[in-house]
């Protein structure tokens, strides 16, 4: 299956892309992923990202779709797929459409600003293989290091507050019309966040099973 993943910064987007790919095969593709490894490495792309990014804006259409592009032409991208974080607006969307590709179905997690708020400054990453902790709900067992690599674990700077609610404001301006434009089409599926990230995944899988029946 061809799925997309709507919600808000911190709505959990990323682990259930791969929660479903785990139960499916289907490969998680996250353009924050892609972004933030072309940060890394300093690619010409990933430092023009950077500057997007630390002002807590989005990047440029033009430049996640062309990264976007190169990744779903990778033989893992064949079986199926998990957008996570594409598109995020209309002119995404329909660049999306353009290109081709006829995603199956679109799922919408709903989440509440103050949750996304917690969630997200909440949040370390480790600075080394990127894995993901938070400070209250997931703590390292290794404190301020990542319990896989033993890396550092950091604050990254589009999880502090004042990016965090910037974010948001450009999440409700910018990527809620595309709920209107999926529902026209009868794709779009929605669901409400749950306390925990088991019960969430099982009501993403259980609108899965319905739309494969």
């Amino acid at each position: 299956m061809r799925i997309i993943l709507l919600g808000a910064p911190g709505a959990g987007k990323g682990t259930q892309a791969q929660f479903i790919s785990e139960k499916t095969g289907a490969t998680p593709i996250s353009t924050g992923k892609i972004i933030r490894a072309a940060v890394k490495n300093g690619t010409p792309a990933g430092l023009a990202a950077k500057e997007y990014i630390d002002a807590g804006r989005l990047v440029p259409d033009e430049m996640v779709i062309e990264m976007l592009k190169e990744r779903l032409c990778e033989d893992d991208c064949k079986d199926g797929y998990i957008l996570d974080g594409f598109p995020r607006n209309i002119s995404q969307a329909l660049a999306l459409e353009k290109m081709g590709i006829e995603v199956d179905i679109v799922i919408d997690i709903l989440v509440f600003d103050s949750d996304v708020v917690e969630r997200l400054c909440g949040r370390r990453v480790c600075n080394n293989c990127g894995a993901t902790y938070h400070v209250e709900t997931k703590p390292s067992l290794k404190g301020k290091l990542c319990e896989l690599c033993d890396g550092t674990l950091i604050t990254r700077e589009d999880d502090k507050p004042e990016i965090v609610l910037e974010r948001l404001r450009v999440y409700h301006a910018e990527t809620e019309p595309l709920i209107r434009h999926y529902n026209a089409q009868i794709k779009l599926r929605t669901m409400r966040s749950f306390p925990t990230i088991e019960d969430t995944a099982n009501g993403v899988l259980a609108i899965l099973g319905e739309s494969a029946v």
